[in-house]
């Protein structure tokens, strides 16, 4: 949602990103060439540097700009933004280096400066970006910079949005009206209610309004093209956010069809080059993880012959991508006379009722009797984990992805689990990172369409980087 304060928070960012690349540059000859006593491999001297630089830097913000570093979308999350302050720093430098191969001149006196100019470039930029975060935020809190936001809507996606927004301080919207049912605004949240769109558009100039989201459109044509006109007259931005967000959700494209915008879906983002990309990351990272953790492997399937005395190795029956059937391996956990039939009818057969209910309810139990002392380790520390690195080098998993689910649990809800197996199932996900165990079937499942109908890249690495330290905590293992 573009507007002015936005538009005005990319230009600070791009003036300030070019001096900051600047001085990146002046740091790395400086540093080489004065305090570094080697003898430099051609003789550039400080003037003809920075004025070859004063020419790079535009082009360097201009990969920035191709890289979406100056839209909200991007800014507004820090991982994602980090990535590609990193990817912009490297496509940067290569620049420069490919201009000096072909034009045959010097633009650094030493390789050693362009490896400085690199790593100054990222770690200044990422480093001002934060403080720009910080500085944005407080001024929010003050609410100087913000948007005055009126929405309307009937649906519960007016109640989510105005939640998600409420806190101005993160959002950078004031969240000043909402026009619809009294029941969809949020708990707490301090805001004039008008009961109907026409109240609430009359007020647009004494509430100063900048911002309308809508949420729903009404049967009514005259009353959308109302909501439309007002934000026109008053020339003040307009959002439409349709509150049946799994009609929108995945990949989109927006067309023109007999003369009508056409929206077309996909379940998932994840389609075409990201589909290949992360495949190929699947199989590089998990030969090199089974490499590294072979010792590992080996010292476990030891101890447990010792402490766990049975198969080493428990094959689960799950359903992955396109509901296929994939033979899960993990450690054995539980004794070797369970694991073989539905956990409900063993605990029946065991004589606890008890527990097969809340199995029933939850999928799990909180204190299960059929798990080892040994086994209770490996869950703990989520050892029992570590051979689905062979279904990722297979092919069956991904290093990110929903968890496979047991067959029975397809029956829960079908349209539900065709979506989230529009994705290759994962070791480890979005729920995982999310409270884990804590959170109930409902919650993981809700967590894992939105993986499905969300994925990126750079979400799959945040994901990665989470699971270790949740796995360190123990946040949560069962």
């Amino acid at each position: 949602m573009p507007t002015k304060n936005t538009k005005f928070y990319s230009l600070i960012l791009i003036l300030i990103d070019a001096i900051i690349l600047f001085l990146a540059f002046v740091v790395a000859y400086v540093l080489r060439v004065q305090y570094d006593p080697r003898p430099l491999v051609s003789e550039v001297y400080a003037r003809e540097y920075f004025l070859s630089f004063l020419f790079i830097v535009p082009v360097w913000i201009g990969v920035f700009a191709a890289l979406g570093l100056y839209r909200p979308s991007t800014y507004n999350r820090r991982l994602v933004e980090w990535g590609k302050i990193a990817l912009g720093s490297f496509v940067g430098i290569l620049l420069v280096i490919g201009y000096e191969y072909i034009s045959g001149s010097h633009l650094f006196p030493a390789r050693l400066v362009a490896a400085y100019a690199l790593l100054g470039s990222f770690l200044l930029i990422v480093l001002e970006r934060e403080i720009l975060r910080i500085a944005r935020s407080f001024l929010f809190y003050f609410g100087k910079g913000t948007s005055r936001l009126l929405i309307i809507g009937d649906s519960l996606a007016t109640k989510d949005i105005a939640s998600e927004l409420a806190e101005t301080h993160k959002s950078g919207y004031q969240v000043v009206a909402i026009a619809g049912p009294k029941k969809l605004i949020p708990a707490g949240l301090e805001v004039i209610h008008f009961s109907s769109v026409e109240a609430a558009l009359k007020n647009i100039k004494t509430l100063g309004i900048t911002t309308i989201i809508q949420t729903d459109l009404y049967a009514s044509a005259e009353r959308n093209q109302r909501i439309l006109g007002a934000a026109q007259t008053h020339h003040i931005s307009y959002n439409f956010i349709p509150g049946e967000a799994e009609f929108y959700a995945g990949k989109n494209t927006v067309d023109v069809f007999l003369g009508y915008p056409m929206i077309s879906v996909s379940q998932t983002p994840l389609i075409g080059w990201g589909a290949i990309a992360k495949q190929i990351f699947d199989a590089i990272a998990s030969l090199l993880l089974v490499i590294i953790l072979s010792p590992l492997f080996l010292l476990l399937f030891i101890l447990q012959k010792l402490f766990n005395p049975g198969p080493a190795f428990y094959i689960s029956h799950r359903l992955s991508q396109f509901s296929k059937p994939v033979r899960l391996i993990k450690f054995r956990s539980m004794d070797h006379r369970y694991g073989k039939k539905d956990a409900a009818d063993e605990f029946r057969a065991m004589g606890r009722d008890d527990l097969a209910r809340e199995y029933e309810t939850n999928r799990k139990v909180a204190n299960d009797p059929r798990i080892t002392r040994f086994g209770n380790f490996l869950r703990v520390t989520s050892l029992d984990e570590l051979p689905q690195l062979l279904n990722v080098l297979k092919g069956d998993l991904s290093l990110v992805g929903p968890r496979p689910i047991l067959p029975q649990e397809a029956n829960f809800s079908p349209v539900r689990t065709a979506l989230l197996h529009s994705v290759k199932s994962g070791v480890t996900g979005l729920w995982q990172v999310s409270g884990r165990s804590s959170l109930s079937f409902e919650e993981r499942i809700e967590l894992e369409l939105f993986y499905a109908q969300n994925w990126s890249f750079w979400l799959d690495i945040k994901i990665l980087f989470k699971t270790i330290g949740v796995v360190l905590r123990k946040t949560g293992a069962k």
